[in-house]
């Protein structure tokens, strides 16, 4: 029997470092078809912002097809013209509820923030932590803190 994993997807991060490092568009179809080849996926969030645009609700229409629950989150613009769209702590809490049901979480982003969380769900719950991500745009204490890591490559993105 495979192991169970929980599939967590910052997708701002996720098309952001793609878009830098590669110029290329990351391919969901292929990390489900990557990551289901070894593992048993009990849950799949993407973490977005919320949009009007078309483009980006087909977008979300497509992950859902995959086969990911896809959460969405307002974008806030501030009065003095900053905005804030980032899921941090959404996608910790809801990674720290389900690491203790799973054999392994699979997380996407290379956002060093969630070093702590990997380091705290190994220690706590014991679960493992497969990170994915652009290698040369990813925090190296988040990259040594994962069990498994899978550097986003060609076969993860699209064109």
């Amino acid at each position: 029997m495979k192991p169970r994993v929980a599939l967590f997807v910052d997708v701002q991060n996720i098309y952001y470092t793609t878009k830098h490092g590669f110029g290329r568009n990351f391919d969901y179809n292929a990390l489900w078809a990557q990551v289901s080849d070894k593992y048993q996926i009990d849950s799949a969030s993407a973490y977005a912002i919320a949009s009007t645009d078309p483009k980006q609700r087909q977008f979300h229409h497509i992950l859902r097809g995959i086969g990911f629950e896809v959460k969405l989150k307002p974008y806030i613009q501030r009065r003095d013209g900053s905005a804030k769209g980032d899921w941090d702590v959404g996608i910790a809490l809801d990674v720290f509820e389900l690491a203790p049901n799973v054999d392994r979480v699979v997380l996407l982003s290379g956002d060093g923030d969630f070093e702590l969380l990997v380091e705290r769900i190994k220690a706590r719950f014991n679960t493992s932590v497969t990170l994915v991500s652009v290698e040369q745009l990813t925090a190296q204490g988040l990259i040594d803190s994962a069990q498994e890591y899978w550097p986003v490559n060609d076969t993860l993105l699209l064109g």
